[in-house]
């Protein structure tokens, strides 16, 4: 389960940015993950409960943006979403592919409570 460990390194960053601005509370946590990485959602959102019992991100909701795939014929040009397992150019039917999208795993937004 590379859950955990995706997520854990995503608190660490999250925690780390909400302390350093002072904050009281992690109120929301926005990520881009992309389809190749593999990373099932159920199991980032249950590695997320998990691991921010009893930190200032207990309770804070977590929005999970997947990204589909989408390559570059390096034949033709053509630009086309596709599965996991389907990336031959529709266009011209070429291997030559390059993926542009779907291997995304960032930290998009961090909403917090700050003091007054």
């Amino acid at each position: 389960m590379h859950e955990l460990g995706i997520m854990t390194g995503v608190m660490d960053a999250v925690t780390k940015t909400a302390q350093d601005a002072g904050a009281l509370k992690v109120l929301k946590v926005t990520l881009s993950v992309g389809v190749m990485t593999e990373a099932i959602e159920d199991a980032l959102r249950f590695a997320f409960e998990a691991i921010t019992e009893g930190t200032i991100c207990e309770g804070a909701e977590l929005v999970i943006n997947m990204v589909q795939p989408r390559s570059r014929c390096l034949e033709c040009g053509a630009e086309y979403e596709h599965d996991r397992f389907h990336v031959l150019c529709p266009a011209c039917g070429s291997f030559a592919t390059e993926l542009i999208a779907g291997r995304e795993l960032q930290i998009d937004s961090i909403e917090v409570d700050l003091p007054d």
